[in-house]
């Protein structure tokens, strides 16, 4: 098969996972972008990747095949029957490196939307996508955002062995593998995020996780975790007849930002993940002391503060200290509700 343009300029937001609560489920995507243009070689024998990059990982990261964005293309094109095409990749990259904030998916995602877009015309197969790059990544929890923007919760659907699905009435089979679903973002609702200057391995903070974990505490997640939808839009409150909505305070905001600091409260892995990154867990105490809805991003060791409506200036206020110790900076941020985004040339 042929490629049907030139060049692809594929745009993905950073992301944001877990949310406190939510481990290994929830992710949230932020209106902060890594941008990459793919073009495709002049000469047709000319199968080398070139690889440009400015910004977030220009001294670290590999100019070769091994680059995550390239390998993640090779794969994504011969599964859609594009073959090895030659190409010059330019990245131009904002989201931190090992730092929470999902750039490993947004590799991913972005290596898989350029090889759909060099071979299928139209919007792109977000579920395909998706699906392609939970595989790879191997969990789904920072790839749904960055493939469908806004919130989403995702999980891993295991059938019996030799069973590829299951039997839904009334419609199509569930099939085994990974899942979604995307929650509406109220847009009053903002992010900041506290970006420190030393870097944490999601490998390292996965084995600081226990084996085994007390059942009050996976109960007590459960109970937060449910309410991070509603936490997130919380006008659904008042036309359901939802508690916030009953209290009738008619501070929406406060009720609001109780609502979303309930929901971050955690007890499966920040508690243990906490002594690999202490200027992060110090951070999320202060801010929780003060009422904010603070909880480690993704594994870390980036600090979220989720809030509605804007509290920039207090945000910043309480984290003065670390601000002026040029060990952090913030980022605050809209979240993302497009996802990944395209355009062919």
């Amino acid at each position: 098969m042929a490629p049907i343009c030139n060049q692809v300029r594929v745009r993905v937001p950073a992301t944001s996972a877990n949310l406190g609560s939510g481990f290994d489920t929830v992710g949230l995507a932020l209106d902060y972008h890594d941008e990459l243009t793919f073009t495709l070689n002049d000469d047709p024998a000319d199968g080398v990747a070139h690889v440009v990059i400015h910004g977030e990982g220009e001294d670290t990261l590999p100019r070769d095949e091994t680059h995550l964005v390239v390998s993640t293309f090779r794969r994504a094109c011969a599964t859609l029957g594009l073959g090895r095409l030659g190409f010059t990749l330019e990245a131009t990259n904002n989201i931190p490196q090992a730092r929470g904030m999902g750039s490993s998916a947004e590799a991913i995602v972005a290596g898989i939307a350029a090889a759909a877009a060099f071979a299928q015309p139209g919007a792109l197969n977000r579920p395909a996508i998706f699906d392609m790059a939970a595989q790879i990544e191997g969990h789904p929890d920072n790839v749904a955002p960055a493939v469908f923007g806004g919130l989403t919760v995702s999980w891993d659907f295991e059938t019996a062995e030799g069973v590829g699905s299951v039997a839904i009435p009334g419609g199509d089979p569930l099939h085994g593998g990974f899942h979604t679903v995307n929650y509406p973002v109220d847009p009053a609702i903002t992010a900041a995020v506290f970006v420190p200057d030393y870097e944490l391995s999601t490998e390292k903070a996965r084995r600081a996780l226990p084996a085994e974990l007390p059942y009050k505490d996976a109960v007590y997640n459960v109970s937060r975790v449910g309410l991070l939808p509603a936490a997130m839009n919380p006008s659904v409150l008042a036309t359901t007849g939802g508690a916030a909505a009953a209290e009738g305070s008619g501070d929406a905001g406060h009720e609001a930002n109780a609502l979303l600091f309930t929901a971050t409260q955690d007890r499966l892995h920040q508690p243990y993940r906490g002594g690999l990154m202490p200027p992060s867990t110090e951070l999320i105490a202060l801010f929780r002391s003060k009422g904010y809805a603070a909880a480690v991003s993704g594994a870390g060791p980036c600090v979220l503060v989720l809030h509605y409506g804007d509290a920039r200036a207090a945000i910043d206020e309480i984290a003065a200290e670390q601000l002026a110790s040029g060990h952090w900076k913030v980022l605050h941020l809209p979240i993302n509700t497009a996802g990944v985004e395209i355009e062919r040339a």
